[in-house]
């Protein structure tokens, strides 16, 4: 503060600095400060970019340069003192240069504002959080692919409305959440490159008089271009929102996934044995092993989708170009993004850990009449029957076996012709399972040639 009680961020303009709650509500450090490194990244950029356009001495670039090293260090070895009365990283990371350097620190805010700075430091640091999702996906979609190469052929019961519909194998249901990941994948690769414009030198709305060079710092910053308009670069969130759609995609298929290991590692399907890593006890019931994992990942589209609310809830009435709201942008981006990389951790190590147990797949795949629709695609194909003929006749068939207490392949070909005589020996060959999945054989279906044959494509496509 000076004599006259001006606040030296905002110079004269303000005959006193904000009291205790305006500081709290401006301020945001206690948050920000998780883009420091982005934040020294940029002004590094800025810096040379300063100096190779003359704007800025050699010798002061390379003053701010070795000084921005030092702050770095600094915060990295947990040796930074952070002040709220600071406001933001940004004026943190600057006074702090200020007091290694000294007056060339004043320098390096030359042709940019913190509008800017801000937009790059949080896509800088977005696009990061897309790396590793995308790295986080690529695993998880490598073990499900080792799961399905390992069932390929492993049978078990394919449900509509969680009753049985149809056999399917272990294999084909693994693919099937590979695709949804891989579409997940693709939503995050597309959201990166449209992202990847450079908002520095856009400076507080309207560019800069300055002879600065934008493609140079978009460049240094791994940026395909500089950002086309200066309104738009400093008010663009449609990055955030992006990755908070994609993610918020990508958690509802986990947490679809999490709900079927938690209904199959149950007693009373025991599809599968989740390890004891991702599993935990009951204090009370020494019996429990407890899917907690899988359950912890259900939850989470909770509080993904709700950062993705919040965001939109924050942007949808904002005029151009800057205004303070959207100092709310980041925390729930921050802690959306947190929840997303956990969830798939957690996911692909119960994934690589858990055992399918083949018996009990098995034993369910033939249970709940799954064969129905075979023996009425064998009565259209072999017998010659309308479609909706040999519907009410497999229906008749199915009722007959529900009232004996046995399932369809256990029915005597005389009852079975007692419906209809068109019903012949060669109907038992496909009311096995085994012949059931290995005679789906449409492309993207679930016999095992087919599951193969797609593994071996998402291995070629993941490299």
């Amino acid at each position: 503060m000076t004599k006259s009680g001006s606040n030296a961020m905002w110079g004269g303009r303000f005959a006193a600095g904000p009291d205790a709650i305006m500081e709290a509500i401006n301020a945001s450090i206690s948050f920000d400060k998780r883009l420091f490194a982005e934040d020294i990244e940029g002004s590094r950029a800025h810096a040379a970019m300063l100096a190779a356009t003359g704007i800025l001495s050699d010798s002061d670039a390379e003053a701010i340069r070795e000084g921005l090293l030092t702050v770095l260090s600094e915060i990295e070895t947990g040796d930074f003192p952070f002040s709220a009365a600071l406001e933001d990283i940004h004026m943190n990371v600057e006074s702090r240069l200020k007091e290694i350097i000294g007056e060339p620190a004043g320098r390096l805010h030359t042709a940019r504002s913190r509008n800017d700075q801000v937009a790059t430091d949080f896509k800088l640091w977005t696009r990061g959080q897309i790396d590793a999702a995308m790295e986080g996906l690529r695993a998880l979609i490598g073990a499900l692919l080792d799961q399905a190469e390992a069932g390929a052929g492993w049978v078990m019961p394919g449900f509509t409305h969680l009753q049985t519909a149809q056999p399917v194998t272990w294999g084909h249901h693994m693919m099937a959440y590979v695709e949804m990941f891989g579409r997940d994948l693709s939503r995050f690769r597309d959201a990166r490159a449209r992202m990847n414009e450079s908002p520095l030198g856009a400076a507080a709305l309207a560019g800069t008089s300055f002879p600065i060079d934008r493609h140079m710092t978009a460049e240094a910053l791994g940026f395909d271009r500089p950002a086309a308009n200066s309104l738009d670069a400093v008010s663009d969130r449609d990055f955030a929102l992006e990755f908070l759609s994609a993610a918020s995609i990508c958690a509802v298929h986990l947490s679809r996934f999490a709900e079927e290991l938690v209904i199959w590692a149950s007693a009373q399907f025991r599809f599968v044995v989740l390890s004891d890593r991702f599993s935990t006890g009951s204090s009370i019931m020494p019996q429990k092993k407890n899917p907690d994992a899988a359950e912890l990942i259900r939850a989470k589209i909770g509080r993904i989708l709700g950062a993705q609310v919040a965001l939109f809830t924050v942007m949808k009435g904002l005029p151009l170009a800057y205004s303070k709201d959207m100092q709310e942008d980041k925390e729930q981006v921050f802690d959306a993004a947190d929840t997303l990389l956990l969830s798939l951790a957690a996911m692909t190590g119960m994934v690589s850990d858990m055992t399918a147990n083949r018996p009990a797949l098995e034993a369910a795949a033939a249970s709940g009449f799954s064969t129905a629709t075979d023996l009425a695609d064998w009565l259209v194909r072999e017998a010659g029957l309308p479609f909706r003929e040999a519907h009410h006749v497999t229906g008749t068939l199915v009722a007959m076996a529900e009232a004996k207490g046995c399932d369809l392949p256990e029915l005597t070909l005389a009852e079975m012709q007692s419906v209809h005589d068109a019903v012949t020996e060669d109907v038992f060959g496909v009311l096995g399972v085994q012949n059931s999945v290995a005679s789906r054989t449409s492309y993207g279906g679930t016999a095992p040639d087919q599951v193969r044959a797609q593994v071996a494509r998402w291995k070629e496509v993941m490299g």
